[in-house]
């Protein structure tokens, strides 16, 4: 029995993983990208601190009342640390640091009255804070919660004003008083950070989003991340879509791609499907088709030998009237076209009916005839050797740019507002390529996130 059951629970696995989506898009960022990322958070972690608010203090010991207020964090000495945390997400942690604090105090002793500033320090400064990552119900990387623990070794405080020397007696109360207070704001104050502040910058990700007015993208999550010591990885659909019928899309089955490198901060792989699924909706979209005027088939005529002899046979048994007329060549793709990604490079298969037609002043056009071809023209997608052949050079001066004219406009890549992709490196793979490239924020992250919250967008490229 218990035999039985192990094999029902390995078929089950079994039968899932099969039916799994492979992903059309993959991003892994490497612990050097989180490298990256240490000073930014850093900078983020000590501005969310420096907002610390805390109450007014009130107490009386012996003879002695005493209010504290106006607290401020002067200045923040961090030493921290960023790093992946596996199977849950990201590890910020804070070791032996040092907060300063300003604050003003007001003292009655008996008849004497004593007001001025305290200049206090927190030392032995220590903040463990775990991120969880997960994808949320839309599919967008989310921090689902935060395991927060902080604590201050010891805080100490230098008073100042006639009776400076007198109150250091009472410093202790008072320091501890305060220590416990800061203690317990520095967990909210990065647990808003990161569950309002953060996701809201996650929240700048583009997950289902239009790339043109004719067609959009998917760039849902369709798994948790799955984290390492040494990387994020993170699936994501990577479909197009015609925006007339979104529910009209292409089965993915092209081979999961898969990522094996650690030598760049981040690298994007991109499946067969990425780009089919693409091409495969711009065809839907009924935009694969154009016309070729009469000086571009002129300039056909000139620059492909194939080209001319086809001319030729459609117009020989034509009236020679014919000759002395525009000509003009109707171009439409009937089939979506298809990639095909191996190490040697990349290609797209088209299949393409062109309509030669004459166009007699004054009278309605008069098709000569009509060709079915088809070809692997190179198109800008891929860096791939120039093709020769005349049928094949007669497509890609016509074919390509129609294609070209959608797809070399780019689309976003999932990334928040603010970060880029430098210094890129493109491998390619049977069935995918893969781009290595470095990171670089274009600004601060506080400065991205208030630039959320404000509404405004970021349009550079």
């Amino acid at each position: 029995m218990g035999l039985l059951k192990v094999s029902v629970i390995f078929l089950l696995s079994l039968i899932t993983m099969t039916l799994a989506e492979p992903p059309g898009c993959k991003i892994r960022i490497t612990d050097r990208g989180l490298e990256m990322l240490k000073a930014e958070t850093k900078r983020f972690v000590e501005g969310e601190l420096s907002n610390i608010t805390m109450p007014e203090m009130r107490g009386k010991e012996g003879r002695f009342q005493y209010t504290i207020k106006d607290v401020k964090i002067t200045e923040l000495n961090l030493t921290s640390d960023l790093r992946f945390q596996p199977d849950v997400g990201l590890l910020f942690e804070v070791q032996n640091s040092s907060i300063t604090l300003n604050f003003q105090r007001r003292i009655l002793y008996w008849l004497f009255y004593d007001e001025g500033a305290i200049n206090a320090s927190a030392e032995g400064v220590n903040i463990f804070t775990v991120l969880h990552l997960i994808k949320d119900q839309d599919g967008r990387l989310k921090i689902s919660n935060i395991t927060c623990n902080a604590f201050i070794t010891k805080m100490r405080a230098k008073f100042s004003g006639t009776l400076g020397r007198v109150y250091d007696f009472i410093g202790t109360l008072l320091t501890t008083g305060m220590r416990f207070v800061l203690n317990k704001q520095i967990c909210p104050a990065l647990n808003h950070a990161a569950l309002v502040l953060v996701n809201q910058l996650l929240e700048t990700v583009p997950v289902r989003t239009e790339v043109n007015s004719y067609v959009g993208i998917d760039y849902s999550l369709l798994n948790d991340p799955v984290v390492t010591e040494t990387s994020l990885d993170m699936d994501f659909r990577g479909m197009f879509y015609d925006l007339k019928n979104e529910n009209e899309t292409l089965v993915n089955n092209a081979v999961n791609p898969v990522l094996r490198e650690y030598d760049r901060m981040v690298y994007l792989a991109l499946s067969e499907y990425f780009f089919d699924s693409g091409l495969y909706s711009y065809f839907k979209g009924g935009l694969f088709q154009t016309q070729i005027a009469n000086e571009r088939v002129r300039h056909l005529y000139m620059y492909s030998n194939c080209t001319a002899t086809i001319l030729c046979v459609c117009l020989s048994n034509q009236d020679p009237a014919f000759m002395e007329h525009p000509l003009s060549l109707e171009l439409e793709v009937t089939s979506p076209p298809r990639s095909t990604i191996k190490t040697s490079g990349a290609m797209v298969a088209v299949n393409c009916n062109v309509k030669v037609l004459v166009l007699p002043p004054g009278k309605p056009a008069v098709q000569l005839s009509s060709l079915t071809m088809f070809a692997f023209p190179h198109t800008n997608i891929f860096d791939t050797r120039l093709i020769k052949s005349p049928l094949k050079t007669m497509l890609q001066i016509s074919a390509v740019p129609l294609i070209n004219n959608y797809i070399k406009r780019g689309v976003q890549i999932p990334l928040p507002d603010g970060m880029d992709f430098i210094e890129e490196v493109v491998e390619y793979h049977n069935g995918y390529i893969i781009v290595g490239a470095n990171l670089h924020f274009r600004t601060g992250l506080r400065e991205i996130i208030e630039r959320k919250l404000s509404g405004e967008t970021d349009n550079s490229v």
